[in-house]
């Protein structure tokens, strides 16, 4: 009875710095989460919202939404209004303060870095070794497995509800990631009902879950794929055993050794049949008698020499099928081995790829990073250049005030005087001023 592997990981706190994002990965975790952070604010959701439905890539075709939208923000913030609204009218219903009121829970919530805004779940059934040599036909099947799945974790966690759950089949294998929100009620501060994962996750209430969902997701493979199945017990790390059955070719030499194993049993059997007959021909030869002439010669009958002809026969082909058997023996035991050696340089290439796939996911999420920051730079540059325009009116209409003023005036005199001791003006500003010089205000205020 074959076994598959079974991960299911929830959002970590510990996960959220990059550091912790490349230790992760060189431990070769079972889950294919690539960053599996906890997703405190509006910004992390927002970049999982990217990465889940490929948004940066448009590479949409290869991940398949089972609930939600193709916006798990909006997806996640009407789930804040079905769960939290009725309470935050509630609360606000009794606040004398404005200034206590909560105007929008999610943002509330997206504010505060003590809590986090949602969770993210990722389900995993069957490593890479098993998905590798399977068409996208047989993959696509676990869309079935995998809604049955956000069913049962709503039911074994019922309070946790599911905002969005989208596949992707375009990594190592076939996983689910879930976005939800944990949350508790009963409250005697603040809201009734709150946002609440550290009560609903603990390390006790995860093995739980953990073991509940393995159970469920086992029973939904079999059904769906017409299997039997079993899952492997729970261990750290990926299972690196070599699954040479899956190579086509050793299963066609495999199916042949057992054949011939079969007409190796046909051949031992043979063999104690020549050990009987052996005894009849010795037999034979012992009643054997001399003829009158010569008595080193003996008579035999045609009965006797067709038997001892028969047995020749016999044993001659059970030699021939004996010594072909333990060439083919030998010759698959050595290509067994050969396999082996060629399925281990496959696996070193999967392996590869794998952190090739998931270095990719990095410095796509590094690029996004960067590209939130020039976005940041660019609104800044923005606002400093209307701030620059501000001043330049501002300078234009000081140049006319002081021309218009000051030296069509007398009395402004010991003024324009004191501005230029105080290093205020200076001879090219009185210059500008005099002669009426506006075009050059633009260079002088740069400078």
């Amino acid at each position: 009875m074959e076994e598959l592997s079974y991960s299911l990981h929830l959002s970590n706190d510990r996960n959220k710095s990059k550091r912790a994002r490349r230790t992760s990965k060189n431990k070769n975790m079972e889950s294919t989460s690539f960053s599996n952070n906890a997703i405190q604010n509006h910004q992390q959701l927002s970049k999982v919202d990217k990465h889940n439905l490929r948004k940066y890539d448009n590479n949409k075709e290869l991940i398949c939404t089972i609930k939600g939208t193709s916006s798990l923000v909006e997806d996640t913030k009407k789930l804040y209004l079905d769960l939290f609204e009725d309470a935050r009218i509630k609360y606000n219903e009794k606040q004398k303060r404005d200034d206590r009121k909560i105007d929008n829970y999610f943002n509330h919530i997206s504010n505060d870095n003590k809590r986090d805004l949602a969770c993210e779940i990722i389900i995993e059934l069957g490593d890479m070794d098993f998905w590798a040599d399977k068409d996208d036909k047989f993959k696509k099947k676990m869309i079935d497995v995998f809604k049955e799945q956000i069913n049962d974790l709503e039911y074994v966690v019922p309070k946790f509800k599911i905002a969005n759950a989208t596949i992707h089949f375009d990594e190592s294998s076939p996983h689910l990631h879930i976005i939800g929100v944990p949350f508790k009620v009963g409250m005697k501060n603040g809201m009734q009902k709150q946002v609440g994962k550290s009560d609903v996750f603990t390390k006790e209430s995860l093995k739980d879950i953990q073991d509940k969902m393995r159970d469920y997701c086992i029973t939904s493979f079999n059904r769906v794929y017409g299997l039997n199945y079993t899952l492997k017990n729970k261990e750290e790390g990926r299972n690196i055993d070599i699954n040479v059955a899956n190579m086509n070719e050793y299963k066609k030499f495999k199916r042949e050794k057992e054949i011939h194993n079969k007409k190796l049993k046909e051949l031992n059997s043979k063999v104690e049949n020549l050990k009987s007959k052996s005894n009849e021909i010795i037999k034979i030869i012992d009643e054997l008698k001399p003829t009158i002439i010569n008595k080193n010669n003996f008579t035999i009958s045609s009965d006797d020499i067709e038997e001892i002809k028969s047995y020749i026969e016999q044993t001659n082909n059970t030699t021939s099928n004996l010594r072909e058997s333990n060439e083919i023996d030998t010759i698959l035991d050595k290509y067994e081995e050969d396999l082996k050696n060629h399925n281990n340089e496959v696996k070193n290439l999967q392996q590869k790829i794998y952190n090739r796939d998931r270095k990719i996911n990095y410095l796509q999420e590094d690029l996004e990073d960067a590209n939130d920051k020039i976005d940041d730079l660019e609104n800044r540059v923005s606002m400093l250049e209307e701030a620059l325009n501000y001043f330049k009116n501002l300078w234009k209409k000081f140049i006319e005030f002081l021309k218009d003023k000051f030296f069509k005036n007398d009395k402004y005199d010991k003024f324009i005087d004191e501005l230029y001791e105080e290093e205020i003006l200076n001879d090219n500003d009185i210059d500008v001023i005099q002669n009426n010089s506006i075009d050059n205000e633009k260079d002088d205020f740069e400078r």
